[in-house]
């Protein structure tokens, strides 16, 4: 299999403008014919949906929650990038494209990232434009403030509700289109599988969650936006609700996979506190712009915060990282914490925390000025942990939060399968191995308002696409063996529940495959994966019916999913003979423990093929080719 990209060609400035003039246009009054399924809700579904359907064509929209308003977009806290320069501190696209390049470890297309930092400023204008409201300075201004990896302030938000609001936005637009009748939503419906018709995306088999019943829709292209994969470790900052089931059985009907190993630990996250716990809650990374970062100089120190002197403190990433300070990349920060508590420094009950000191934010500004910017968390924070953080220094770990591989699409945001569109986390294309904050609300907004209306446009117009409807067979097929899958989860009848199964792969997962990696681990955790997904096949327990609102069978399908895509996480890693961002193994390393790159062997996209049950899958490479930036040694010192 050959991969192709389709980057269009020129200088890397006019590659957007180029693209978007070549593409083939569908007339205006041809949109109407054509049917095109969106599968999430979130930034990246909800924009291309009301998007898609504010051009003319025929939407289907399909959201797992009760509501468009509760996809996990809503979770995000911190802000959206943009290259505005509103403070004239010397950024531009240039500088955001940089950032975002380096950022990633130099492991993502120059094309992508470029193309997302010109979209940007469209993205606030769009935003301002339906009434999302970001923050303002006195002079009634939109204002900004600093996010990890970056020397400039370009990060708009929203108090710490940014994705909420953003959320609004995109849901406020879509119900529009709703209203229209050109959007028709499907609440309560999780996709189980991707129908193919003479090898191009024509449709999906959905199960409606509340009657148990399987339901089956066509149309003339697929758009995925259906998140990250984070909820493979059980604990991490996802909903519970978060899966990979859609874009892994997309993958098993071939859509390549890429970069699976790529996932960010999130250094602001409230440690766990509870060995039934079912997921963690995350701090957003704004708080790091006024909280200092620290831990006790002394090893085993366990007084409490305001017992130790200033003098015996470890402001451990001021010293290391003189530029960046606080702000250095999530993956920098991550890793650095866990080795403070390596070394017996960390904080809390469990030894395994850091603190988050906001008292010379507090003392140099006021109260008030930090309640502003960042009461909500405050107040969640205090709600979970029962600690007041106005008072005493937060407690924070690292924890998993974003996945930055996904499927592998090209630059029209198009799967290996014709016709199959993926958007947001769903896809790998633009954070290379470790996104940037406040990056993620930018990609799905960028893929659904301003990519997708084009790049799908174009497929359409310049596909031959034959009349379908779910009498096919390919239909048939594809919901009798959905159908037989949850026969056969329910005639296990085992003795282990779903969650039990779950929490043991994501301890493996954890462990192995966490924040640092070495090869006898992860050859370890492939065994410990295969022995406990033949266990989960012989001895798990799913009660209730198939025909019923049966929450036990929806776990237990994605779980299922998660059992072998974590086997796939496991061999890219144990492929990848490098440290890279998001992906550190411990034997590659410089002399002050960052990672290693080898830009020779590995400077390329793993983009992994489906083979049958029981069968090796085979690895295809798309080398990453730089032009306008120099591959070095990231540093942020």
């Amino acid at each position: 299999m050959q991969l192709n990209a389709h980057i269009p060609g020129g200088p890397l400035a006019q590659k957007w403008d180029r693209h978007r003039f070549e593409l083939k246009l569908v007339n205006p009054a041809n949109k109407r014919k054509f049917d095109i399924i969106v599968v999430g809700t979130g930034l990246a579904g909800g924009s291309a949906a009301a998007s898609l359907a504010e051009l003319g064509y025929n939407v289907k929209s399909f959201c797992i929650q009760d509501t468009p308003r509760r996809a996990h977009s809503i979770a995000a806290q911190g802000g959206i990038n943009a290259a505005k320069n509103y403070q004239n501190e010397g950024d531009s696209i240039w500088r955001l494209f940089y950032d975002t390049v380096k950022g990633g470890d130099f492991r993502a297309r120059e094309a992508n990232v470029y193309r997302l930092a010109q979209i940007s400023s469209e993205i606030i204008d769009q935003c301002v434009a339906q009434g999302v409201p970001f923050a303002r300075d006195y002079g009634g201004l939109l204002a900004n403030r600093s996010f990890g990896g970056a020397q400039v302030s370009r990060t708009f938000y929203a108090r710490g509700q940014t994705g909420q609001q953003l959320l609004l936005g995109a849901y406020s637009a879509l119900m529009r289109q709703v209203t229209e009748g050109r959007v028709t939503m499907f609440p309560r419906r999780e996709m189980l599988d991707i129908v193919l018709i003479d090898g191009q995306a024509r449709g999906i088999i959905v199960r409606n969650l509340v009657t148990g019943e399987t339901e089956r829709h066509a149309a003339d292209a697929v758009v995925l936006c259906t998140g990250g994969y984070g909820n493979v470790f059980f604990l991490s900052t996802n909903a519970m609700a978060s899966n990979v089931t859609a874009a892994y059985r997309a993958h098993k009907k071939g859509a390549l996979f890429a970069n699976p190993c790529f996932t960010q630990i999130h250094p602001t996250c409230i440690p766990v506190h509870g060995t039934y716990q079912s997921k963690l809650t995350l701090m957003s990374e704004s708080l790091r712009n006024d909280g200092r970062v620290w831990v006790p100089l002394k090893p085993g120190d366990t007084r409490r915060p305001e017992e130790i002197p200033e003098e015996e403190r470890d402001y451990y990433l001021e010293n290391k990282y003189p530029s960046f300070g606080n702000l250095v990349p999530r993956d920098v920060a991550s890793r650095n914490a866990k080795e403070q508590c390596d070394r017996d420094k960390g904080v809390g009950d469990t030894r395994l925390a850091v603190y988050l000191d906001f008292k010379d934010a507090i003392q140099r500004d006021g109260r008030d000025v930090i309640e502003k910017k960042y009461g909500n968390l405050f107040q969640m924070y205090h709600k979970i942990s029962a600690e007041n953080p106005y008072e005493t220094p937060m407690m924070i770990y690292p924890a998993v939060h974003y996945t930055m591989g996904g499927l592998w699409v090209d630059y029209n945001l198009m799967s290996t399968v014709p016709g199959l569109f993926v958007l947001g986390e769903a896809n790998f294309s633009d954070h290379g191995a470790n996104r940037l904050g406040a990056s993620a609300l930018m990609q799905g907004l960028a893929d659904g308002y301003f990519v997708i209306p084009y790049t799908i446009g174009g497929y359409l117009a310049g596909t031959p696409l034959k009349p379908v409807t779910t009498d096919h067979y390919e239909f048939k097929n594809a919901d009798l063996a959905i159908t037989e899958m949850t026969r056969k989860l329910l005639a296990v009848d085992g003795s282990r529940t779903v969650d039990d199964f779950h929490r043991e792969l994501g301890t493996i997962m954890w462990d192995y495959c966490g924040m640092a990696r070495d090869n006898e681990g992860l050859t370890k955790a492939k065994g410990m994966i295969r022995k406990l997904r033949e266990e989960f096949w012989r001895n798990v327990t799913v009660p209730g019916k198939d025909m019923d609102f049966n929450q036990s069978l929806e776990r237990a399908g994605r779980v299922a999913d998660f059992l072998e895509f974590a086997e796939l996480m496991i061999l890219d890693g144990l492929d990848r003979q490098e440290s890279c961002g998001g992906h550190f193994n411990e034997a590659y390393q410089t002399d002050e423990n960052e990672a290693l790159r080898d830009d020779e062997n590995f400077c390329h996209v793993s983009a992994w093929e489906y083979r049958e049950a029981g069968e090796e899958p085979v690895m295809h490479k798309e080398p990453l080719v730089f032009e306008n930036v120099k591959l070095t040694q990231r540093s942020y010192k």
